[in-house]
């Protein structure tokens, strides 16, 4: 069975969210091709970490852009 961008994409989101207890404000999450694209607000840049840690966990070998804007 094959995972769809569409699933990927939600289990991305879920993973990021998960990792990062649900404070990515505005998360959005861009699969193109065989890269990842993180999007959103973080308070800090640890979570802004944490979230690419989540993503990594379900593809670990993607090329990841962190586009999360510290504020």
């Amino acid at each position: 069975m094959s995972t769809t961008a569409p699933n990927l994409n939600e289990l991305l989101r879920q993973r990021v969210s998960k990792w990062t207890s649900r404070r990515i404000q505005n998360l959005a999450v861009e699969i193109d091709g065989s890269r990842v694209i993180l999007r959103g607000q973080a308070k800090s840049f640890h979570i802004k970490q944490l979230a690419q840690r989540g993503a990594q966990e379900v593809l670990p070998n993607a090329k990841l852009e962190n586009a999360i804007v510290v504020e």
